[in-house]
This record gives C-alpha cells, sequence and structure tokens, in this order.
C-alpha cells in the first residue's frame, strides 16, 4: 500500500514477476476490497500463486517511524514482516516509508548475531558491471566497529549474488592517503586492514563508477547524499540531451541516427534496473523499493528477493560474521 502510487505499481509488478519466475509466490498485503478492484482494474486473471492478506491499516511515507511501530499494528508493512517472522513468506518487498520499514524489520525480525546495526545495501552502475555500496542512510552516526561489520555484510551480498569469491572492499573516504579522514574512518581502516576481507584501501566518490571496488562502505549519512547526489546528475544529464536534441530540426534528425545508441546508454545507467536496496543485518529478507518506482523498477526488487532467498543471504552473513570473529580471536 506503499509507495507513491501503491496498489496500480505493486500489482503490475508482481504480475510481470509472476510470469519471469515459475517458482515464485506473491501475497499482496494490504486493503483486501482495494487489492482486489485493482486486481480487476489490471484484468489480472485468477492465479493460484497469488494470494491477498488484508490489512487494516496503512503507513503514511511522512509518518514517523516511532508512531507507524506503536500505532500501526495491523499496518499493510507490519503484517507482511509478520509474514516473514511466521514462515509465511521468505522475504518481504515494500516501497514504504523507509524509516517505519527499517523499525518495524527490526522489532519484528530482530538483527542477527555480531550485528549491531541493519544498513541499507544497493547495486550501483560501474565501468565493470556494479558497485555494492553502503550505508545508503539507516546510520546516520556510525562507528568503527559499524563499518566492519558493513564490508562483512556487503561482501557476503557480493559473493551471493554475483559468484564473486574475493570482493574487493573500499572504505569511502576525502582521499587515498592514510592520513586522509576522520577518526572513524582511519580506525575502521585498521580493523579492516586486519580482518579476513579483501580490503583495498580507502574509496574516493569517483571510485563508487570505476569498477575498482566491488564493495565500498561508508555510513549512512554521506551514503545517502552521495547516492541522492547520484540520481540527480543522471537525471540533469537526462535532461541535457533531450533539451539538445530538439534544439532545432537539425538536432532533431541527428537524435533520430542516434536512437540505438542512446537506448542502450539509457539502458545501462537506467536506476530502475538498480532498484530494490537490501536492510542488511536482519534475521529475515526485507528489500526497500523506491517510493517513486514504476512497475519494471518494483518487479526488479522483487527479482533482488528471490536471488536473496535462493542464496541464504541472512544465513551467509551471520556465517561470515562467525570466521571474522575466530579471526579476531586468531589475531
Amino acid at each position: 500500500m506503499g509507495g507513491d502510487v501503491g496498489p496500480d505499481v505493486v500489482i503490475p509488478a508482481a504480475l510481470s514477476a509472476l510470469e519471469q519466475h515459475d517458482d515464485l509466490n506473491v501475497i499482496l498485503v494490504g486493503d483486501e476490497s482495494l487489492l482486489k478492484q485493482a486486481l480487476g482494474m489490471h484484468k489480472a486473471r485468477a492465479h493460484d500463486r497469488l494470494l491477498v492478506h488484508h490489512a487494516s491499516q496503512s503507513v503514511e511515507m511522512d509518518e514517523l517511524p516511532s508512531h507507524a511501530l506503536r500505532s500501526k499494528k495491523d499496518s499493510s508493512m507490519r503484517v507482511a514482516i509478520n509474514l516473514i517472522s511466521d514462515g509465511t513468506a521468505d522475504a518481504c518487498v515494500s516501497a514504504g516509508n523507509t524509516g517505519a520499514l527499517m523499525a518495524t524489520a527490526r522489532f519484528v525480525l530482530k538483527m542477527l548475531p555480531g550485528i549491531d546495526r541493519p544498513a541499507i545495501c544497493t547495486a550501483l552502475p560501474s565501468n565493470t558491471a556494479h558497485t555494492w555500496m553502503l550505508d545508503l542512510g539507516a546510520n546516520v552516526d556510525c562507528d568503527a566497529e559499524h563499518l566492519l561489520q558493513f564490508a562483512v555484510m556487503g561482501s557476503v551480498l557480493a559473493k551471493a549474488v554475483d559468484n564473486n569469491e574475493h570482493p574487493r572492499i573500499g572504505l569511502l573516504n576525502i582521499g587515498e592517503e592514510e592520513t586522509k579522514g576522520n577518526e572513524q574512518v582511519k580506525q575502521a581502516a585498521q580493523l579492516l586492514s586486519n580482518s579476513h576481507l579483501d580490503y583495498r584501501g580507502y574509496a574516493e566518490g569517483d571510485d563508487i563508477y570505476k569498477g575498482n571496488f566491488d564493495v565500498i562502505v561508508c555510513d549512512g549519512f554521506v551514503g545517502n547524499i552521495s547516492l541522492k547526489t547520484s540520481e540527480g546528475v543522471a537525471r540533469m544529464i537526462a535532461q541535457f540531451i533531450r533539451e539538445e536534441f530538439n534544439r532545432n530540426l537539425l538536432t532533431k534528425l541527428a537524435a533520430l541516427v542516434t536512437i540505438p545508441v542512446l537506448k542502450n546508454f539509457r539502458k545501462r545507467i537506467d536506476p530502475r534496473r538498480y532498484n530494490g536496496a537490501t536492510l542488511l543485518g536482519l534475521r529475515g529478507i526485507v528489500i526497500k523499493s523506491h517510493g517513486g518506482a514504476d512497475p519494471l523498477a518494483f518487479a526488479n526488487a522483487i527479482k533482488v528477493a528471490i536471488v536473496e532467498v535462493r542464496e541464504s543471504v541472512p544465513e551467509r552473513i551471520s556465517n561470515q560474521l562467525e570466521i571474522y570473529l575466530q579471526h579476531r580471536q586468531a589475531i
């Protein structure tokens, strides 16, 4: 029921995902009458792998997480996460209020042993393929130990999703030199250097897209600003290209010639293809879709959930943390 559009995005995305994945079952959680009405509007056929689960409340996009947690116990968000807790569902995908989703998931599912805080992680396009980045906004203030935990979780995700046995870890900083950065980052660098991870040193902002690192770690304040800045630059470039090609008849003719190139360019940087951020560190799989996602983008968030379920990401994070703790004790 969340996001900028709600069921009119979620339902076509769910139907598309069901067509693409034969082993997928989808539970639509929300106001039953509204969902069934929306299903009818989308001319959805009866589907034995699509169920509707009623929830009498919904969380508003601007609602305080504390209020949603305390007063919206039958919200679609809370009910969906409860379905993971009781074993009915394997994962939850939501385009709703990020703070409320994080607070509710943490309250219901609890944290994995050895993880203090959950982190938001997603893939960003790079020159080689993509780069995983975390945290993207869940934790404004982090200490060095938190950043180390984020690195462990990001490394596991890269291994599970990309079949990358040795993800290269970078720590986002204002320079590559060891003397650069605040104390928090310097302490995290020391911990990472002594860990079992393939730590490659400091990463600067432009390294996010170069492909020199597979995982880049930062606190949520820096990560969210970096992400939103990147999205803004991408929209600006797209707008500039449109304006230039529409400038006169000659540029419009040039646009016709370059259509194949422009389509491929748009596909490579299309943020919809990267929609679906993981709330790592929980005892369950919760995927956050962008609130303004369209059906294609939301279907991609469902795909992210499918991959993480198949690869048992929470269990693998727990195992890697145990290996790290053993390594730390041996030093």
